[in-house]
């Protein structure tokens, strides 16, 4: 699911004010929540990729670079 454009522009314009002039209390508590979501979003992402990856099984057990009948060093 892509993340809402709306949500990132929120996120730089706080980053944009804090640099700039800083924030108040109530929008750095705001840009902490932000964070979180877009973490949570990038985090959801790295699992689903995670999920997607499979390991594949040679036939030499003590090799794990995925060639069959590898006889190379490693």
């Amino acid at each position: 699911m892509p993340m809402n454009q709306d949500l990132i522009n929120r996120i730089n314009e706080l980053a944009r004010i804090k640099k700039e002039m800083g924030l108040t209390p109530e929008q750095e508590q705001e840009q902490k929540q932000l964070y979180g979501q877009y973490i949570e979003y990038i985090k959801g992402g790295v699992r689903a990729t995670l999920d997607k990856a499979k390991a594949t099984r040679t036939e030499n057990p003590s090799c794990s670079c995925g060639h069959p009948n590898c006889e190379h060093s490693h």
